[in-house]
């Protein structure tokens, strides 16, 4: 199985909706094209900062059709999954890897609380309903309210052939080297998850990451990555700290509304985010615009 492709800076890109909640398939293609034009290495469709616990499946089969079309094999299209039901976990899996998808990534269940020897089974029955493509197991305690451990992480990576990699979104570096250094006899990709982290990611091991700072500053957060891959570190460094303030200053608004409000301020047609959440308020927003101005991205 070909894994060559999964690194460097993937987006989970905001999903732009129209007056009824529907994707807006003229700027979903315009956003699509954005991060390609950026620099960018992958789309990740419906992740958080897609806002996939607001999408039907039969929309989101409507957009991973229209982003295949818009990416036109031009960078790796991976589809996320967060449902709480392993069947429907299943049929997510299924369509998307009939429509293109180059992998797919699984969130652990939120609300729910399953013990190890339950998420193990969740992770394989999905994997092994799609044995020829790849699949990263996405960690995201801050939404689920509990963490994956290092050693179930190693377990579904030596016994699951393709569970192939790990989006860590925990922020707990030992976690993310761990999962890295245990993992290496099986090429096991290891993703940072937090924006600014990306840096300290890409020192213990990590291939890239995936950052939602690219839908909206995609030279800066591509900087990190590519500089560091070229040998650069110091200017990988501080190509992380430019960024940081900015990414810093989208915690004071609704997740995840900045994404969307940073690229409206970065003159892209984002649109408003699903209901309940509102754009972001005056002054956060405000805050946010003094950030970006000061980093020289508007």
């Amino acid at each position: 199985m070909n894994t060559d492709f999964i690194k460097g800076v993937v987006v989970p890109m905001i999903t732009p909706i129209d007056a009824d909640e529907k994707i807006d398939e003229v700027n979903f293609r315009k956003q699509i094209d954005y991060l390609i034009e950026g620099g960018m290495h992958g789309i990740l469709l419906f992740g958080s900062n897609g806002e996939f616990y607001q999408i039907e499946e039969d929309e989101m089969e409507r957009g991973l059709k229209i982003a295949m079309d818009q990416a036109a094999g031009r960078l790796p299209v991976y589809f996320g999954i967060g449902a709480i039901n392993t069947k429907k976990c299943v049929r997510l899996a299924k369509m998307a890897v009939a429509n293109g998808a180059a992998a797919v990534s699984i969130l652990q269940p939120m609300f729910i609380h399953p013990n190890e020897t339950e998420l193990y089974q969740h992770f394989r029955t999905i994997a092994e309903a799609i044995p020829d493509t790849p699949v990263l197991i996405y960690n995201n305690p801050g939404r689920t309210g509990y963490g994956l451990t290092a050693a179930l992480i190693t377990r579904l990576a030596h016994e699951v052939e393709n569970i192939v990699g790990l989006k860590d979104t925990s922020g707990d570096m030992t976690l993310t080297e761990e999962c890295v250094r245990l993992n290496r006899d099986v090429n096991f990709k290891v993703f940072g998850g937090k924006d600014t982290l990306l840096y300290c990611s890409l020192c213990v091991g990590g291939v890239g990451g995936v950052c939602t700072a690219g839908n909206f500053m995609p030279e800066l957060i591509g900087a990190v990555y590519e500089k560091f891959v070229a040998g650069d570190p110091a200017g990988s460094l501080e190509a992380q700290f430019k960024l940081n303030p900015v990414r810093l200053s989208m915690d004071k608004a609704t997740f995840p509304v900045a994404a969307k409000d940073m690229a409206i301020l970065r003159g892209l047609d984002a649109g408003v985010p699903y209901l309940p959440t509102l754009p972001t308020p005056a002054p956060v927003l405000e805050n946010i615009r003094k950030c970006m101005h000061e980093a020289d991205l508007i």
